[in-house]
């Protein structure tokens, strides 16, 4: 049995009704005339809502403010602006250094682990929240929806948010955890820890290739973090990357979980956040 799933991004939905949720493989299928059709029609079917018990953040450029510079990381760590350049060509546009640094010698590894982890420790001494995080959270707990995290980022980073901004993430997995995003492995050890299906759960995060890949390989929804449009529009996205809501605040979240989710509480005193 399929778990019905909502059709577009919710930046679409504000001025009109309701989209029909189909199942996913009966979204899939449809072709963008009739999608556009389902959408639209003045009498659509009684819309059901998704059952959501969990939600699983991203950390960096979703829960904190971006604040390590990426571009020069990878000019250091790949040997120059020819080099990046050429691993960006690679990528679609996009650059993977823990999947490009993966097939070097130990010693090249080291010295690229270093220059990652010295950016990393730089970022940390800036390390923000995100506006509206503490206020989603709060959502969270109030009504006992799991909260996890999964992040490219080093575990110290992810010991120092917590310590730092006294909001709690379980199970909160880094790079240490192998395979890392956008394979679905941590996702799915999450959903297990949980003991809940994958289409209860959420994967919240800022990067297509990495969160959104992440979450519809596990059979999550999908929420795509995009403060400043830089993805475009949610229909120009190709259908392997395009989340099933797009946001450009962490306060949109919130507005997305209450308005097209069932939210089912932990009742079980040993299986809260």
């Amino acid at each position: 049995m399929f778990l019905p799933r909502l059709l577009p991004a919710h930046r679409l939905l504000t001025g009109g009704t309701l989209p029909l949720l189909l199942p996913r493989r009966s979204r899939l299928a449809l072709r963008p005339a009739a999608r556009a059709v389902a959408m639209s029609s003045s009498s659509p079917a009684p819309a059901r809502r998704g059952t959501l018990r969990g939600v699983v953040f991203d950390m960096d450029g979703t829960l904190t403010v971006p604040v390590i510079d990426f571009p020069a990381m990878y000019r250091e760590v790949l040997g120059g602006e020819a080099a990046y350049a050429a691993a960006r060509a690679a990528g679609g546009g996009a650059v993977d250094i823990l999947h490009c640094i993966e097939s070097w010698g130990p010693e090249e590894q080291r010295r690229a682990y270093e220059a990652i982890a010295r950016f990393e420790r730089d970022g940390l001494d800036r390390l923000q929240i995100m506006p509206g995080a503490a206020e989603l959270c709060g959502f969270l707990d109030a009504r006992q929806i799991r909260r996890g995290l999964i992040t490219r980022n080093v575990k110290g980073a992810v010991d120092l948010f917590h310590q730092r901004f006294g909001m709690m993430f379980v199970p909160a997995l880094s790079r240490e955890f192998r395979p890392y995003k956008p394979d679905p492995a941590p996702l799915l050890h999450i959903c297990s820890t949980w003991k809940l299906p994958p289409n209860e759960v959420i994967m919240v995060g800022d990067s297509l290739k990495d969160d959104i890949v992440c979450g519809k390989r596990a059979g999550a929804f999908t929420c795509l973090l995009d403060e400043t449009g830089r993805y475009g529009p949610h229909d120009s996205l190709p259908e392997d990357v395009k989340p099933d809501f797009m946001v450009s605040s962490l306060s949109e979240v919130l507005s997305v979980l209450e308005e097209h989710f069932d939210l089912d509480p932990v009742l079980s005193a040993d299986s809260r956040i």
